[in-house]
């Protein structure tokens, strides 16, 4: 059974929604950021005094939790869409 062009359509937008990079990168930048905000909370005094009294690890994991954020939200607002197929002409050959 051949298959309609709305299906057709279809599974290449779902192809083109799974192969997002917005979502890879995404996801990295939130893991990578629960796990610095994480290491930021429970860093001891000596590690905040070596980064000169600022607790780098708790900022810098924010703002990655944030851009990983950012991206995932991006990614639903305005999903990736499937390009639109050739115009498909007449069955003569091409000469």
């Amino acid at each position: 059974m051949a298959e309609t062009p709305i299906d057709e359509t279809a599974e290449r937008s779902a192809a083109a929604r799974l192969f997002d990079v917005r979502r890879v990168i995404g996801g990295l930048f939130t893991v990578y950021g629960v796990i610095v905000t994480l290491i930021g909370i429970f860093d001891s005094e000596a590690e905040i005094e070596k980064a000169q009294g600022v607790n780098i690890n708790l900022w810098t994991g924010l703002a990655m939790l944030a851009l990983g954020l950012l991206f995932l939200l991006w990614q639903w607002w305005r999903p990736a869409q499937a390009p639109a197929p050739p115009p498909e002409d007449d069955d003569r050959p091409l000469h």
